[in-house]
């Protein structure tokens, strides 16, 4: 047991090694990073520890892929900025012969018809872009209360002339006190490579690699509960800075507080119960509000995120929205039973 436990420690400090500068602007498949179902954007676009029995926030951890969603099916709809489409499936299996957990979804996204010029701005036609990510998860319990799974991630982009596609590795652990009511979880995401460059060539990019950790508390006598995520924690400053613009535009939006750049990291939200019906998410995060906070834009709801949940016996339906400037999305999820039965 020592021996696996010092194995595993030394790939997670070789992981923290390699990707520690994997920042925001020199990554590919960056919506790898975009929330797939409306509970998880509700929570703030971030969160690994939520207790929930929802297949479609079990798609981002796959350590919280539980034996009760067994044939749950998540279907989930974003009406995304700017014409924007984003569709999303995931569905949940157990194994009783081997106790595992097995999964597999897709996160789709459409960027509609765009025009197509060449460098003189000559209309040449129209192309189509799209992403997507297709996924398999497995997950395992370990001692009654922790849980670890693997994903394995296919992505793809499709943007005209231009095309890349890659694999991609998520490893999670997640500790479950059900007495507590309380529940923690450690992440490591997008471990992996891309396959095929956009340009042909044999440079590679980077993933947008991540290690998050992040708990969740339900209190036992109000019917709420709380959660606190913390990502990228392979790197300290995780602001983008680009010095280009900044100089164009007389000034620079990194911020060197040092307790700025240690909110950048975090995620907060809150879910209200009211009855065993209705369920009121909202979550706040700190590093969404900054970058779209700009030199001559600023809206103070920028990072807060709103959900609501209807949870039925055979049917959860669940809808988000955030503020992006003068702009919101609108995120729409239903959970089910494949065979009908209760969730």
């Amino acid at each position: 047991m020592i021996k696996k436990i010092s194995i595993a420690f030394s790939f997670f400090l070789f992981c923290i090694q390699i990707h520690a500068q994997t920042l925001g602007g020199s990554t590919v498949f960056n919506f790898l990073n975009q929330p797939n179902s409306a509970q998880l954007s509700a929570l703030g676009g971030i969160n690994i520890s939520n207790i929930s029995n929802d297949v479609g926030l079990s798609f981002n951890n796959p350590a919280l892929f539980r034996d009760n969603m067994h044939q749950q099916f998540n279907a989930s709809f974003n009406n995304f900025l700017a014409g924007i489409k984003n569709y999303s499936l995931s569905s949940a299996f157990h194994a009783d012969n081997i106790n595992t957990n097995f999964a597999f979804g897709i996160n789709y996204f459409d960027y509609g018809n765009i025009p197509q010029t060449d460098a003189a701005g000559n209309v040449l036609g129209n192309f189509h872009p799209t992403d997507y990510v297709m996924q398999v998860s497995a997950s395992h319990i370990y001692m009654e209360r922790f849980w670890y799974g693997m994903t394995f991630k296919y992505m793809n982009s499709n943007y005209g002339l231009y095309k890349s596609n890659g694999i991609a590795f998520d490893i999670g652990v997640v500790y479950h006190d059900s007495a507590n009511l309380f529940q923690a979880s450690v992440l490591i995401k997008n471990l992996g490579t891309q396959l095929k460059t956009y340009d042909g060539s044999n440079q590679k990019s980077e993933l947008p690699f991540d290690i998050e950790a992040g708990v969740t508390k339900r209190l036992t006598k109000a019917p709420i509960q709380f959660s606190l995520t913390a990502h990228h924690l392979q790197a300290f400053n995780i602001y983008y800075n680009d010095t280009t613009f900044n100089a164009n535009e007389g000034g620079s939006l990194a911020n060197n507080v040092t307790v700025d750049k240690i909110f950048s990291h975090l995620v907060f939200a809150a879910q209200f119960f009211i009855g065993d019906k209705l369920e009121i998410t909202s979550g706040y995060n700190f590093l969404r509000r900054h970058d779209l906070n700009a030199y001559n834009q600023a809206n103070g709801l920028n990072g807060l995120t709103l959900g609501l949940g209807l949870l039925l016996k055979k049917l959860h339906i669940r809808y988000a929205t955030g503020f992006y400037q003068q702009n919101m999305f609108h995120q729409l999820s239903l959970n089910l039973n494949w065979k009908g039965s209760e969730l």
